[in-house]
C-alpha cells in the first residue's frame, strides 16, 4: 500500500520544489510602445552614452548576451547607423531594509504579548536595464533588480 502512494508525494514534492524554485525569481518589467511595431526593424548596434567608459568583463558578458539574443530574434548587428541603439545599464546599489523579529514568547505568550526586535539588514541590489532606441522615441526598455547579497543584521 506504501509503494502505491510513493510516486505522488515524490510528483508532489517536485512540484513544490519547481514552484519554489520560480518564487525566488527576480520579476521583470518590460514597456513596448503600442505605437511602434518592432518588427519594422532590422539593424542594432550598441551605443555609448559618451562618459569615458571603458570595457569591463560584466558589461563584455551583457553585450554578448544581448547581442545573440537579437540576432536571434531576426536583427543584424551593423556598427553604424543602425535602426536600433542598444544602451544597458548595470548598478549595484547599498540598501537597507528593518525587519520586526520576534524574540523570545516568555510566559505570556499565548495572550499575544510577545515583544519584538527591529533589525536592519543591510544588502546590496543589483539593477539590469536594457533599453532599444532609434531617432525618435525609446519603443522597448526593460529592466530587472534583485538583491545580490546578503549581510549579517547589526
Amino acid at each position: 500500500m506504501f509503494s502505491q502512494f510513493q510516486p505522488r508525494r515524490l510528483a508532489a514534492l517536485a512540484l513544490a520544489a519547481m514552484l519554489t524554485g520560480c518564487a525566488s525569481a527576480p520579476a521583470t518589467h518590460v514597456v513596448t510602445d503600442p505605437q511602434t511595431d518592432l518588427r519594422t526593424y532590422r539593424t542594432f548596434s550598441f551605443s555609448e552614452t559618451g562618459k569615458g567608459e571603458y570595457s569591463t568583463i560584466a558589461g563584455n558578458r551583457l553585450k554578448q548576451a544581448t547581442r545573440a539574443q537579437l540576432q536571434r530574434l531576426g536583427y543584424s548587428y551593423v556598427e553604424r547607423n543602425a535602426d536600433l541603439r542598444v544602451y544597458i545599464l548595470l548598478k549595484v546599489e547599498a540598501q537597507q531594509e528593518l525587519r520586526s523579529v520576534p524574540t523570545s514568547a516568555g510566559r505570556f505568550a499565548y495572550r499575544g504579548w510577545v515583544s519584538s526586535a527591529v533589525e536592519t539588514v543591510h544588502y546590496r541590489e543589483g539593477t539590469l536595464a536594457i533599453d532599444l532606441v532609434d531617432t525618435k522615441r525609446m519603443p522597448w526598455c526593460g529592466a530587472v533588480s534583485r538583491a545580490i547579497a546578503s549581510a549579517r543584521a547589526t
